[in-house]
């Protein structure tokens, strides 16, 4: 649905600007893209007869995600070694594992490595949000399965769940460092679930009885409030932000995103699904995926500050997007002739041999080497 692409589109844009420090609550774009991907997903598997096709599922999540993801996890370690940076090749070569594995989240609360402080040092930061996405798409299709396509039974344990995963977040959301609660797979899982709720029969057939100039204009204020509320928040500190303010959020996105999927052809649906936006959001997640990398890497310099900065790390960032989709994502996604049978099989392992190869040729950096100035970030 272009509207909802729009959607994603506004939202990489808000992440963008967080991260060159432009916009203080541009991170609450996350949210937005996990109630997408709670919406979404949940609508694919409750589509058609029968249970779901799990392994058909994973497959495709799979084909969607890991091959940018892939090629990130190799461009990366490269790029930093021939800048020099070797404090920031040493947290990839120390994150990359956890990357792989889909759970480098947990290895930074482990690890006790704020995400508010610490991110500037690690080029694979961002990550923590694609690694909470991977583990929702590897349990939630089974609890679908388990509780089978009942009219109520789903759209009820997404709201508990939610309900459950906003008591954890005001829980663990009243220590000092707030990486727990931020970076939790089970802390934010609440806007997943919202997602997951919004996209059940009862919720979905409630919204299509709405008269369609209503839908129109509280699409209107919710994108407006949305707006507002990247721009007011200041950072994590922002007060009842981890005490319900974040759920509120994830709450207006899930009413939004469902008010839009029922009637795409409005107004509202028809403006957030207009080129630019639409463009960006099919662009979101390699978008996403190259920004925060470049965003270390671009030096900040007394001619090369600012805003001006900020347009040629996101041109930079836009660039590699392309590449990657047209060159990794499409492909795979779509099976082109080498991604399928016997070639599919002999290009994973091409690729995986020559992943292993640049990581084997790439230096370990000496302890202490290489520290990084943390004032060029602003963000």
């Amino acid at each position: 649905m272009g509207a909802l692409d729009g959607l994603r589109g506004f939202a990489v844009v808000a992440v963008l600007l967080f991260h060159a420090g432009h916009l203080g609550g541009g991170f609450l774009g996350v949210d937005l893209f996990f109630v997408l991907s709670g919406f979404l997903i949940t609508g694919l598997l409750l589509q058609g007869a029968g249970r779901p096709r799990l392994g058909a599922f994973w497959e495709r999540r799979a084909r969607r995600l890991l091959p940018a993801l892939g090629v990130l996890v190799v461009v990366v370690p490269l790029l930093t070694w021939a800048v020099g940076r070797l404090d920031l090749l040493r947290a990839v070569q120390q994150d990359t594992p956890w990357v792989l594995a889909q759970v480098v989240n947990w290895h930074y609360i482990g690890e006790q490595i704020g995400y508010w402080n610490a991110s500037g040092t690690r080029p694979f930061a961002h990550l923590w949000s694609i690694a909470v996405e991977w583990q929702f798409y590897l349990v939630w299709p089974l609890v679908v399965v388990l509780l089978g396509k009942g009219r109520w039974r789903v759209a009820v344990v997404a709201l508990a769940g939610a309900l459950g995963s906003l008591l954890l977040m005001v829980t663990f959301g009243a220590a000092v460092d707030t990486t727990r609660a931020y970076e939790g797979t089970d802390t934010r899982a609440f806007a997943l679930l919202l997602g997951a709720a919004a996209a059940t029969a009862p919720v979905r057939e409630a919204v299509a009885r709405l008269p369609r100039r209503g839908v129109d204009v509280v699409c209107a204020l919710l994108l407006g409030g949305l707006a507002v509320a990247w721009v007011v928040t200041a950072g994590e500190q922002a007060p009842g932000l981890f005490q319900g303010g974040m759920f509120a959020h994830s709450l207006a996105c899930a009413v939004l995103i469902v008010l839009l999927a029922g009637a795409p052809d409005g107004l509202a649906g028809r403006a957030a699904g207009s080129a630019v936006p639409r463009r960006l959001g099919e662009l979101s997640y390699s978008l996403y995926l190259w920004h925060w990398p470049i965003y270390l890497l671009l030096p900040r310099q007394e001619w090369l500050d600012g805003w001006v900065w900020t347009a040629v790390a996101a041109g930079l960032s836009l660039a590699a997007a392309v590449v990657s989709k047209a060159a990794v994502e499409d492909p795979v996604r779509r099976r082109a002739r080498w991604t399928t049978g016997r070639r599919g099989w002999a290009a994973l392992a091409a690729a995986v041999t020559a992943g292993a190869a640049v990581w084997a040729a790439i230096p370990q950096p000496e302890p202490g080497a290489g520290t990084v100035d943390l004032s060029r970030l602003e963000g």
